[in-house]
């Protein structure tokens, strides 16, 4: 009778226990990510009565009498399926679809979590904001910005650091260029000084000003004496001259205009240019129309012992660009402060067949100095497909500011793959070409951020420019079941779970990131009923058997006495 009795209330332990889970389970099915428990059963070690006998000759063999001891719980093992994933529509919820884990670190150690709802914190870093640990990182995305510090592994999410400037390195053009057709009026060539000079604090310069009398002279001496050195290109072949004009008190500007036009300079060609001053800014025009090679650059410098200045172009202007078919482009580009600078350009069909010229006509802003030599990609030819072929000269522009004039800013053009039609091409038809592209922008402030399939922490600045800030850090076990649970939906390995294996998203298991999501509690509200339905039943089964041992034994107390 006392194996009953043993056995009755080893029965309703357990099933105590397995009501105790089952509650457990439906207290958190809103729990996010939440992992359900379920226990398993097993019997206690029986009692042998009577131990097996072998068969004789003459007899059978006996099997053993045992008797059992009642129920044991043989474990308590979480459900480590992955819940259902929910929208939240806030990009810091994150749910992992996949086995991996997120890293958080709590001062002292690392714990494992699949509860993604993070927050940024007032030190602007990513955290679980119940508890405060600090979200985890792989890898160096992010340090070489600034965004994150090297060798530490929290997340930073930098709203309280801007991104710098970053001055256009690179061009992309792309498209057309037409191989037959030709303006209707072929322009000749025309380019203007940026400087447009005054006189008396802002009237237009004329002819008879004196170059003394200059708002952009300066000088402390009333006489000076100055060279102003001369160097250009002719029009046609390119042919380069030089010359020095020097000046006086008594020099005026339509002298050194005078100057530009006669054989030292433009007038050494008869199909040259001819220099005048228009409105106060000193005009170079091309006596014929077609492609030209026009190009002028000034110096100014004190020869009388003086500190006499006088201001000269940066560069001239392309106000017409000279051609039978002429393409023009735009594009915004910055320099290093994140200045911008509108950048005008244009395609020039040469006199060779399948090659065209890029000139540099203007950019806006504080140019300091624009080199002849460095605002012209020459010979871009094509081949008879009309892919892109090769440029002779150099595919880069380069630009001082006055901001700096020592600092070279070097802008790159990039037209395409040789022999393919993926840039630059030359069909039929009309001219298309474009700037795309280019690679610069000014400075700016993160304003929101998100995160990819991969774990990416994504921040998208003010100035339109987004950036990798992070990855999260994602880890995977060997034996998922075999974590330890230290509650909040925090887990730490145990003997029997394996080492955490630092990765990513997408990557070795771990499963996608789903921003903007999380991942629900994977409790089943109807299984549970079943199984508190269950531990009811086996409770009172196993308290019947007591009842009715209980029952047995008083009547045979009765009998006795």
């Amino acid at each position: 009778m006392s194996f009953a009795l043993s056995a009755g209330v080893t029965g309703l332990q357990a099933h105590q226990k397995m009501l105790d889970i089952a509650g457990h389970n439906l207290a958190n099915i809103n729990t996010t990510a939440f992992k359900a428990s379920r226990i398993i059963f097993s019997e206690l070690l029986a009692e042998t009565i009577k131990k097996a006998s072998q068969p004789t000759s003459s007899v059978g063999g006996t099997n053993p009498q045992q008797m059992g001891s009642g129920v044991g719980i043989a474990g308590i093992t979480p459900n480590m399926a992955q819940g259902n994933i929910v929208n939240t529509g806030n990009p810091l919820d994150l749910a992992l679809e996949g086995e991996g884990y997120f890293v958080v670190n709590d001062g002292e150690q690392d714990l494992y979590t699949r509860a993604g709802a993070f927050s940024v914190d007032a030190d602007t870093y990513l955290v679980d904001p119940a508890t405060g640990y600090r979200v985890q990182r792989i890898g160096s995305v992010g340090e070489a910005d600034g965004f994150q510090i090297a060798g530490d592994h929290d997340v930073r999410v930098p709203y309280d650091v801007a991104m710098p400037a970053r001055a256009t390195t690179s061009m992309t053009v792309a498209g057309n260029l037409s191989a037959d057709a030709v303006l209707e009026a072929p322009q000749a060539q025309k380019m203007g000084s940026d400087v447009i000079y005054t006189t008396l604090g802002g009237t237009l310069a004329t002819g008879t000003t004196l170059i003394g009398d200059l708002d952009q002279f300066d000088s402390s001496a009333p006489t000076f004496d100055g060279d102003i050195t001369i160097t250009g290109y002719l029009p046609e072949g390119g042919a380069m001259f030089t010359d020095t004009f020097s000046i006086d008190e008594t020099t005026t500007l339509q002298g050194f205009v005078d100057e530009l036009n006669t054989v030292n300079c433009f007038g050494a060609s008869t199909t040259g240019a001819t220099a005048s001053l228009v409105n106060g800014q000193i005009r170079v025009t091309d006596t014929q129309t077609g492609a030209s090679y026009t190009d002028l650059a000034l110096s100014y410098a004190d020869t009388g012992g003086g500190d006499s200045t006088l201001e000269t172009p940066a560069y001239f202007e392309i106000l017409t660009v000279g051609g039978d078919e002429v393409k023009n482009v735009n594009i915004t580009i910055f320099d290093s402060l994140g200045g911008k600078h509108a950048f005008s350009g244009a395609f020039v069909r040469t006199d060779t067949t399948n090659e065209w010229d890029f000139l540099l006509c203007s950019v806006s802003g504080d140019a300091e100095t624009i080199d002849m030599d460095e605002r012209r990609i020459s010979g871009i030819a094509f081949d008879t497909n009309g892919a892109f072929d090769s440029v002779t000269g150099t595919p880069e522009f380069r630009i001082a500011w006055g901001y700096d004039p020592a600092t070279v800013q070097t802008i790159e053009l990039s037209m395409g793959t040789p022999g393919k039609w993926d840039g630059l091409t030359q069909f039929s038809g009309n001219s298309t070409a474009v700037a795309k592209e280019q690679d610069g922008y000014e400075s700016g402030k993160l304003t929101s951020v998100s995160v990819d399939a991969g774990g990416v922490l994504i921040g998208a600045f003010s100035n339109g420019i987004k950036k990798n800030l992070a990855v999260l850090q994602a880890a995977l076990f060997q034996n998922p079941q075999g974590l330890e649970s230290i509650g909040s939906g925090y887990y730490i390995p145990s003997a029997n779970s394996g080492d955490p294996v630092a990765t990513q998203g997408l990557i070795g298991g771990a499963g996608t990131i789903r921003g903007g999501s999380l991942e629900k509690s994977n409790a089943d509200v109807a299984g549970e009923f079943v199984n508190m339905i269950q531990a009811q039943s086996g409770f009172q089964a196993n308290a019947r058997t007591i009842k009715v041992a209980n029952d047995i034994l008083r009547e045979l107390s009765n009998l006795i006495s």
